[in-house]
């Protein structure tokens, strides 16, 4: 670009002054929808032909209007752990579309006040509070497999994939089941509608108006599910503000309908695309929990953005606070410093410390409680269903990121899965 160039941003507005032409790097053509084994494979040449920090000018509404991207292993680390100069505080504010003030608890809180709240609900996802629910999601999966498992035949993603993370999570939270299709569609408009900014307010503003009626709902008949926790709980012992129980509930509500679905989905198409490690899991169980952490580090799903607190440089180059930043977990997730083969599908990593999870004080939250229902749900399908595979003629397409695989048709041998039942 000529030192005469003038850049705008996607919203219209002008390049931060501060920003050098020469840094200036688009990113959205990488992660696209494709037909590749590996759907992420395109980030690559981000991290080989990219500068170690760019910007680019991507507009996400409510969220940023570009953003510093980091996408080296160490950077996106130091920018999850270091919170003196890295802040969530405008961390998924989907809200202030329809002028909401609250803030998305616990992501969008600072150590050292974000461990206040992570301490009112780490109970409820610490491993022996998951171990118990076991069952459940146990029983939950094993329903869907019996609807199709003699059948020969199901689409993977929507009848599977799609429903037995989100029911679980309802569970949970106390949510009436009936209203899964209601919540699937509302958090579609608000995370995979970018650039409809009136259905994103659609979809956001049907789900605060519900979750505030449940939480009367809760306030009134107090039950044994994390809402009525909430709602009842306390922080420092206080009582929840009635914007820190919406803010809350909505940021439990956004993150539970939508990353063990995508990852579910990804999961399946590289097992129906790879018969020999189908078969390798299916002989030998045990290598599951491995195999749910690789597919994990493979399939970053989010780039997670924080917000810059103070001036400082990075790599020599000057980022000014109130400026984003985004961790490209999509290159970080892959950088052979850290990972051996990085783009290697394998099961034998000593160490798999990956960021689709994120990093530092604000890793997931559900962390425990996805990699169990992931294990469950890779676990039992391959258990009672034989040897599967695309449908002769299904599209390939893959979305790297959270829309996934929305429809994943795969075939195996009805007769075959007969013997298999329970």
């Amino acid at each position: 670009m000529s030192s005469g160039t003038t850049i705008k941003l996607k919203s219209g507005s002008e390049l931060p002054s501060h920003v050098p032409l020469h840094l200036v790097r688009e990113v959205s053509g990488f992660l696209v929808p494709n037909k590749l084994s590996d759907p992420y494979s395109p980030s690559l040449e981000v991290f080989e032909t990219y500068p170690r920090i760019f910007f680019t000018p991507e507009f996400v509404p409510s969220l940023y209007d570009g953003a510093w991207v980091v996408t080296h292993y160490e950077d996106i680390r130091e920018v999850y752990q270091n919170d003196e100069l890295y802040s969530t505080a405008d961390a998924a504010g989907f809200q202030r579309l329809v002028g909401e003030t609250f803030r998305m608890i616990p992501l969008a809180v600072d150590p050292p006040e974000h461990g206040k709240y992570r301490i009112l609900l780490n109970p409820w996802f610490s491993p022996k509070a998951i171990t118990e629910l076991e069952p459940k999601i146990k029983a939950t999966i094993n329903g869907l497999i019996d609807q199709f498992a003699t059948g020969g035949a199901c689409d993977v993603a929507y009848d599977y994939g799609r429903i037995y993370p989100v029911r679980v999570f309802m569970d949970l939270m106390g949510f009436p089941p009936e209203r899964l299709e209601e919540f699937l569609a509302w958090e579609y408009a608000i995370l995979h509608a970018y650039g409809d900014v009136e259905r994103m307010k659609w979809g956001i503003g049907s789900a605060i108006r519900y979750l505030r009626s449940f939480i009367e709902e809760m306030r009134r008949a107090p039950a044994d599910n994390l809402t009525s926790h909430i709602v009842h709980g306390q922080v420092d012992g206080r009582p929840l503000t009635e914007d820190e129980i919406i803010g809350t509930v909505s940021f439990l509500w956004l993150g539970g309908l939508d990353t063990v679905a995508a990852t579910t989905a990804l999961m399946f198409r590289r097992l129906a695309l790879d018969p020999g490690l189908q078969d390798r899991l299916r002989t030998s169980p045990e290598l599951i929990p491995d195999a749910i952490e690789e597919f994990l580090r493979v399939q970053p799903l989010v780039n997670s953005t924080r917000l810059v607190k103070k001036d400082h440089e990075v790599h020599g180059v000057k980022v000014k606070r109130g400026d984003h930043i985004m961790c490209y977990n999509a290159t970080g997730n892959f950088d052979p410093s850290e990972f051996e083969s990085p783009r290697e599908f394998r099961l034998d990593r000593s160490s798999n410390r990956h960021f689709t999870l994120a990093g530092g004080p604000h890793r997931c939250l559900g962390s425990h409680l996805a990699r169990r229902e992931l294990r469950l749900a890779l676990g039992e399908f391959l258990r009672r269903i034989p040897s599967f595979q695309m449908k002769p003629g299904a599209d390939l397409t893959a979305h790297p990121g959270l829309m996934a695989v929305p429809r994943l048709p795969l075939v195996w041998d009805a007769d075959k899965a007969h013997a298999a039942q329970r």
